[in-house]
């Protein structure tokens, strides 16, 4: 059994780079695997997908063992599941299965990338223009809810 690694797109490779706060870096994550599966979950929300053509060099493919030690595992079975409609995508003994949750996880955050990159174009404070897109969503999908909710209060 091979040790699967999420990959980056080539064009994505610098500008995730610039996303992590290290090396003197003032990104808003931690590790690349949070930016990642932050994408992921962006590319989910927009219903995009978008495949790797070009795999980057820098940050070189992610050891899938660093994203279930920060949890993003359950983010990644989801995603397989939601796509499929079928939970035999989950199932460890099928040869392919886990390959497969690995590129539908991949091409979300491929496309959530995408959709980062043209937002965060020309911000100076990537923390502060990312702050501002989770409260646009937030306040939209507040505003899309018919019931009343409490929630709009906090």
């Amino acid at each position: 059994m091979s040790i699967h690694r999420v990959r980056i797109a080539r064009d994505k490779g610098e500008f995730v780079q610039s996303l992590v706060n290290f090396n003197q870096g003032i990104g808003p994550f931690q590790t690349y695997a949070d930016v990642i599966a932050f994408a992921a979950a962006l590319g989910v929300r927009y219903q995009e997908r978008v495949t790797i053509e070009n795999v980057a060099k820098e940050p070189s493919p992610i050891n899938l063992e660093i994203f279930i030690s920060r949890g993003y595992d359950t983010l990644i079975k989801l995603l397989a599941v939601n796509e499929f409609q079928d939970t035999k995508i989950l199932s460890p003994h099928g040869v392919d299965s886990e390959a497969l949750r690995v590129t539908i996880f991949e091409e979300y955050a491929n496309a959530g990338l995408a959709r980062l990159e043209r937002e965060l174009r020309g911000a100076v404070d990537y923390t502060e223009r990312l702050l501002l897109i989770i409260s646009q969503e937030r306040f939209r999908e507040i505003t899309a809810t018919t019931e009343f909710d409490l929630g709009r209060f906090l």
